[in-house]
């Protein structure tokens, strides 16, 4: 399954939101205990000038109604009192409605701070009336039961506190977006060499084995993470220059061989027709093994051919010469050639190709062939067309192969069955699967020990399909189970 690509930027955009995150946090934290610091204090020292003043024209009260005789209590001059100190004030008499200094001003008086105030305590609330702030302070009378409660105005306190948390919001927003770009700027730089040996990565996978990250003087954790990198870039570099100079002197060996073998294989197999014509007349104990130098001589013959072929393919001198070609028809004619008709049954009789027919018979041949010989008189070829594409279906009732020979099936001169010295060369599968490419095709195998092997060719259609075409079914496709090839024996 590949894997999933993460889109670029991602972990930049983490690091600037974690960044702003903590820069945000820590100064709203700083911003907010400031504000509730100072508040407390603006808000305590409030109260101290209004409990002195409340207690100075209590006593003032006091001493008042305790000069004035029963009965000649004059409220009014009480109130006056505060009144021409700009305190209003407003006077309680025992559980009567409060009496204001000014007729226009009659506050509210809260019932908790009237229950603290009847105990004789000096108690305040803060209040509002029409959106200014008051301090609301107040007492019994000392000498009556009577309670004075005088109002302060705190408007200028609150406007002080809301200007200052207007200063500190504006204060943690500015700290916000320069911390946003702070952090963009440093995440940008700080991944920028990641970015850079991404790509690096990146352009080495597509096989430029000579990229390198610039190297910085720095003493940094990245400057020896590019050294690194460039080291392992030139190990690798190396490791794959040697590898592919071993493949093309491999490649070399074979074709050499091959045009070595050719000339006094060519001779042995016209002696070897020779000695076939007579091995009637050869007495019974010699003609045994002729036979096996014919067949032996044989098989050479097509190991060189294979040989060949091979070393064409890799030199890239094989052609392809495009015709029309009846998938069906090509199939029976392979068939009938080698003579396994009793063995091969053909399904389908659509799926016309503009293709090089000599490379596709080579393909048929070889997969037919190989089902043949390992899976019995039970093989079955089926074509039909899935979309735009033609299918060729190739399987057998063979023993199947082990899983793990799946994957090598189409590597030159791998067998299945390495204890097996005769028969396949090891070379048709991947001189199978070298014609499939080139005809721009697909191969592929399944296979299941016990229950049989399929191999599965999918080719292009360059030309339109004839009507009445019938394509290849998924449950035709699954009919035998897990297919797989026998593969590197061909």
């Amino acid at each position: 399954m590949p894997r999933r690509r993460v889109q670029p930027g991602r972990l930049r955009r983490r690091l600037t939101v974690a960044f702003v995150l903590v820069a945000g946090i820590s100064a709203g934290g700083l911003a907010v205990g400031s504000y509730l610091l100072v508040r407390h204090t603006r808000l305590d020292d409030s109260v101290n000038p209004a409990r002195t003043d409340s207690l100075r024209e209590l006593r003032s009260a006091g001493a008042g109604v305790s000069a004035t005789p029963p009965g000649a209590f004059d409220v009014q001059n009480l109130l006056s009192g505060p009144e021409s100190s700009g305190i209003h004030a407003l006077l309680v008499a025992g559980a009567g409605a409060p009496t204001p200094s000014a007729p226009s001003f009659d506050p509210p008086i809260p019932a908790d701070l009237r229950t603290l105030v009847a105990g004789g305590n000096l108690a305040y609330r803060r209040i509002s009336i029409h959106g200014v702030h008051f301090l609301l302070m107040g007492s019994r009378i000392p000498g009556s039961a009577d309670q004075l409660y005088l109002l302060f105005m705190e408007q200028s306190l609150f406007n002080d506190l809301n200007q200052l948390r207007d200063v500190l919001l504006a204060g943690w927003v500015v700290v916000v977006v320069v911390a946003a770009l702070v952090g963009r700027a440093l995440a940008r730089r700080t991944l920028d060499p990641v970015g850079r040996a991404s790509d690096a990565a990146r352009q080495i996978a597509e096989g430029l084995l000579d990229t390198r990250l610039p190297e910085t003087s720095g003493q940094d954790e990245f400057g020896a993470w590019a050294a690194s990198f460039n080291r392992m870039a030139d190990a690798l570099e190396a490791k794959v220059t040697a590898l592919q100079d071993a493949q093309a002197r491999e490649r070399r060996f074979t074709s050499d061989v091959a045009h070595e073998l050719r000339t006094p294989v060519a001779a042995l197999v016209a002696e070897g027709s020779l000695l076939r014509g007579h091995l009637e007349q050869m007495p019974e104990d010699a003609r045994r093994p002729a036979e096996l130098v014919v067949q032996d001589v044989a098989r050479l013959r097509r190991l060189v051919e294979e040989l060949m072929e091979i070393s064409r393919l890799d030199a890239g001198r094989e052609s392809l010469e495009a015709e029309t070609v009846d998938v069906p028809a090509l199939a029976r004619s392979v068939v009938g050639a080698r003579g396994w008709q009793s063995s091969v049954a053909i399904e389908g009789e659509g799926g016309t190709l503009w293709v090089d027919g000599r490379r596709l018979e080579r393909v048929l041949s070889n997969l037919i062939g190989n089902a043949v010989e390992h899976g019995g008189q039970d093989v079955r070829v089926r074509i039909g067309t899935i979309g735009e594409r033609v299918a060729i279906e190739v399987s057998d009732r063979g023993p199947g192969i082990p899983p793990e020979h799946l994957p090598h099936l189409f590597e030159r001169f791998y067998k299945s069955d390495p204890a097996r010295t005769g028969g396949g060369t090891g070379l048709g599968l991947a001189i199978a699967a070298e014609n499939v490419r080139l005809l721009g095709g697909e191969i592929e195998v399944r296979s299941e020990v016990g229950v049989g092997t399929q191999f599965r060719v999918v080719l292009p259609v360059t030309e339109p399909l004839p009507d009445g075409d019938r394509p290849v079914s998924d449950g035709d496709h699954h009919e035998v189970q897990s297919p797989s090839s026998k593969g590197g024996t061909r």
